[in-house]
């Protein structure tokens, strides 16, 4: 999914039956260990091995409702695992990953969807969504190295320089921190403090950019469609970026990730009130074999419901 509408790299379901249950023995195996030894901490940093890895499987499935339904005790799981190894890098980096896939799919989207029929119940579904994003946030930044969130105020004085030194192997924590730190800005606008952020948010995100603009399969450059519409007095010049970014992200994936189209369409065509654009690229958007790529499929198919959804509010959207 990306970020917004971002999805993470995955290892898809399909080739992975057998090996989700090895990796449920050896969980099994590492827990009668503890209490056998009473060994915690290199149990539990294994155990951070094993869920980090275990939680890229769900990419690979097509049922939207089946994954969300799990994915609430593999979180907490993961959150059990860090208090006995709240360094575990690779552990953290999951849960900033899933922490923030979780709030966009599961309660942003729906949020949105509610609004036309209880505006008061989705304001606070998207309060919720809101502090998921920034737990999400702060389990990004103590994989990179900060005490979030009490390193946010330090963060303000400098974040260029504190972000220079990051090389290609804190890529994924650096892109999914902000991603979840955008998502609770853009839902923040009653929130000026959060909103004075953003500097540090355009930090990591420069960083990232300039170690791997293509990362993800495209994700970043679809991320980047939408932030850089959101920018305030985004125009024109704003919008042939945006174009260069849908460009290079079907260039990556063959035009086989759903994201990119519904970002341009939500970022860009609405901005332009290009109606017929808006609906050409959501008719793409819904064309595209879903199961076609595995390790893409679950992103794929909400975001093709996502789609749907804004293929059927047209009117809402154009003055016209």
């Amino acid at each position: 999914m990306t970020s917004t509408t971002a999805s993470a790299p995955s290892t898809p379901l399909a080739h992975g039956g057998s090996a989700h249950w090895r990796r449920v023995r050896i969980l099994v195996a590492l827990t009668s260990i503890t209490l056998a030894c009473g060994c915690t901490q290199l149990v539990a940093s294994s155990m951070g091995n094993a869920l980090a890895e275990e939680s890229l499987v769900y990419a690979g499935d097509s049922d939207i409702e089946l994954v969300g339904a799990a994915i609430p005790f593999g979180l907490k799981t993961m959150e059990t695992v860090l208090l006995q190894v709240p360094e575990h890098r690779a552990l953290l980096t999951a849960a900033a990953r899933g922490f923030t896939q979780y709030a966009y799919v599961y309660v942003q989207l729906p949020a949105d969807e509610l609004e036309d029929s209880d505006v008061q119940a989705a304001y606070r579904q998207r309060g919720r969504a809101s502090r998921l994003f920034l737990r999400a946030r702060d389990y990004g930044l103590r994989s990179l190295g900060f005490d979030a969130p009490g390193s946010v105020t330090t963060l303000r004085t400098g974040p260029e320089r504190a972000f220079a030194g990051f090389g290609s192997e804190d890529m994924e924590a650096l892109y999914w921190t902000a991603i979840a730190w955008t998502a609770a800005i853009a839902l923040a606008k009653d929130e000026p403090a959060l909103i004075g952020e953003l500097p540090i948010v355009d930090a990591i995100i420069q960083r990232a950019v300039t170690l791997n603009v293509d990362y993800d399969d495209g994700g970043l450059h679809t991320f980047l469609i939408s932030y850089g519409m959101g920018q305030p007095g985004a125009g024109a010049q704003a919008a042939e970026i945006a174009e260069q970014h849908f460009r290079q992200a079907l260039k990556l994936t063959d035009g086989e990730r759903v994201a990119p189209f519904v970002a341009m369409a939500e970022s860009v065509a609405i901005a332009k009130q290009q109606r017929r654009e808006f609906e050409h690229l959501l008719e793409q958007a819904i064309a595209i074999d879903a199961d076609s790529r595995a390790e893409w499929r679950l992103a794929n198919h909400v975001m093709q419901r996502r789609a749907r959804w804004l293929l059927a509010r047209s009117d809402r959207y154009f003055l016209e």
